[in-house]
């Protein structure tokens, strides 16, 4: 009996080691394969660390204010319209901003009679049928007289910057339009290219109407302010009726927003400056030629428009009705969303020019 329980007292315990000896192995195993994977992992799990560190870093909460920080934002539906240079703003920060704050919404909406741009947005605006507008130019004299007589005033608010891209046929071979020589064109007492260094080819002007244009050349503190147009100017009704004249016509040229018109592949931006030596392009150097456009469209000349070094620049502004309505309300808000640090950053994204 005795020989038996030793037997069996001998065989449990090897029984014992064997089963603490099989555990031991298998964390062992595990603690050997857990450090493997650790290891395998660690370049991903580190880079990810940093990517998330980094996307931290530019995200509008960790670098200033952004839309969700701006106060008084009315919780309503609005109509606005205005400036065509403004078509990218609509559709990468307008539509943003309706993202982050649904509580708001905005309508774009077109003139009923003549073309859209920042002067028949403002006269909407002057008449009632939108809430605030979209300008690529500012306020004119005639425009704040026509507003005070209606028990208003306009403000214009200014949210990014643009530059005035003078535009041509591709096969047009000519250096480069001084400010003054463009004007001059324009009122017709320049008509060949051959008297700006180019080709003898008749020059056919083209331009939106004055009371619908969406960018302006003639300053407001211009002399040549209200002068008559030439009567070879033709009147097209939008940017993109021009670019279209500007391919079927070598002698045509057209001015707009260079934000609109430079990645064209169909046209070829000029360089413009205050004198026929200090020509500077509006585009990013070197030109993307018409065959590369596809794969590569031509960028706006930021740094020039910082600077001030091009020559006609077009200030961003929202014209806001100043009522103590709804419209001052919306116009307000809608400013202070465009200015915000996040705002900025989007207008620039949007192939702007932030405020200075």
């Amino acid at each position: 009996m005795d020989n038996t329980n030793q037997k069996k007292a001998l065989i449990n315990g090897e029984i014992g080691l064997f089963l603490r000896g099989l555990i031991i192995g298998k964390v062992l195993t595990l603690m050997v394969i857990g450090g493997l994977l650790w290891w395998l992992l660690k370049p991903n799990l580190l880079s990810r660390s940093v990517n998330s560190s980094n996307q931290n870093l530019n995200s509008p909460s960790s670098t200033g204010s952004t839309f969700q920080t701006v106060a008084n934002v009315p919780n309503a539906s609005f109509n606005y319209g205005g400036s065509t240079a403004w078509a990218s703003i609509r559709q990468l920060v307008d539509a943003q901003i309706q993202s982050d704050r649904p509580e708001l919404q905005l309508r774009y909406v077109n003139p009923v009679n003549g073309s859209p741009g920042s002067s028949s947005g403002i006269r909407m605006l002057l008449d009632g049928k939108l809430d605030f507008a979209q300008s690529s130019r500012p306020l004119t004299d005639e425009e704040q007289a026509m507003a005070k007589e209606r028990g208003f005033s306009l403000e214009e608010r200014q949210v990014g910057m643009d530059g005035i891209a003078v535009v041509v046929n591709p096969s047009l071979n000519v250096p480069g339009l001084t400010v003054d020589q463009l004007q001059q064109i324009y009122l017709g007492k320049i008509t060949n290219w051959n008297q700006v260094g180019g080709p003898n080819l008749a020059i056919t002007p083209l331009s939106q109407r004055p009371e619908d244009a969406d960018t302006v050349i003639f300053p407001s503190n211009s002399n040549l302010k209200g002068q008559t147009l030439g009567s070879n100017v033709q009147y097209v009704y939008s940017t993109t009726e021009a670019v279209r004249q500007l391919r079927k016509t070598p002698g045509s040229v057209y001015y707009a927003s260079a934000r609109s018109v430079l990645p064209q592949c169909s046209v070829k931006a000029l360089p413009l400056g205050s004198t026929s030596g200090q020509l500077i392009p509006p585009y990013r150097e070197p030109l993307v030629s018409p065959e590369q456009c596809l794969g590569q469209r031509n960028q706006l000349n930021t740094q020039a428009i910082k600077d001030g070094s091009y020559p006609m620049i077009a200030n961003l502004f929202v014209i806001i009705k100043q009522n103590k309505g709804r419209e001052q309300q919306i116009g307000d808000a809608y400013s202070k969303l465009l200015l915000t640090d996040q705002g900025q950053k989007a207008i620039e994204q949007a192939g702007f020019v932030a405020v200075p």
